[in-house]
């Protein structure tokens, strides 16, 4: 039918989140300001049976940066060369002023789509359920602006390490929206660890936060 044929469906998305961990330490302490980006293209399949609703598949790219604060994430391991992730509070100590991970996945999402007016995708109330595979392209941290303990300056540089020792190279999330024409609220939350187990915290990423979708 030239509903089913004809309609265009977010078939590209632009999702921008405010990002998590549940679970952890106390010394994980996250800033608010973590963020995460990511860019989908994705085929939509409606049922021949009723057009409201559709299968999505699709491929894309997804970056987080996770900031800390008062604490150090030693991924490299060069710190007595640690078999497990070294993960220090240094408020009293010499730390870096801004701290951050730094993560990017290559990833398959997959979604379960309800459209109510499936005939102007622009004016219809959109609903969706899903999963994505991902798998990790880089990690790193970065540290700008060496501080001592009482919170003084000692040097201005900028330190990067990139590893992925400890993590978890493929990971799998649950996801939903909700929204209405070209903006939607999402959510994903990762299922399995974050961490290698017994290398690391057993942390959940989570992500909530905005969809624009067209095309």
């Amino acid at each position: 039918s030239k509903v089913t044929m004809n309609r265009s469906n977010d078939h590209f998305l632009i999702q921008v989140g405010k990002d998590s961990w549940s679970g952890g330490p106390d010394s994980l302490d996250i800033k608010s300001l973590s963020r995460s980006f990511g860019i989908y293209l994705m085929m939509d399949f409606p049922f021949k049976t009723n057009p409201h609703f559709s299968i999505a598949l699709g491929l894309g790219v997804s970056s987080s940066s996770i900031y800390f604060k008062d604490t150090y994430l030693d991924i490299s391991g060069k710190i007595d060369n640690s078999p497990t992730l070294l993960i220090q509070n240094v408020k009293d100590t010499t730390h870096f002023k801004k701290f951050n991970l730094q993560t990017s996945f290559l990833e398959i999402p997959v979604e379960f789509r309800y459209s109510s007016n499936p005939e102007n995708p622009n004016k219809s109330w959109k609903a969706a359920v899903g999963a994505k595979i991902g798998t990790m392209l880089s990690a790193g941290t970065k540290g700008k602006n060496l501080l001592n303990g009482s919170g003084g300056t000692i040097n201005s540089f900028t330190q990067k390490e990139k590893s992925k020792r400890y993590f978890n190279k493929t990971r799998f999330a649950v996801t939903g929206r909700f929204g209405y024409g070209a903006l939607s609220l999402f959510t994903a939350w990762q299922v399995n660890a974050y961490f290698k187990e017994g290398l690391g915290p057993d942390v959940r990423p989570y992500t909530i936060g905005l969809t624009i979708s067209g095309l």
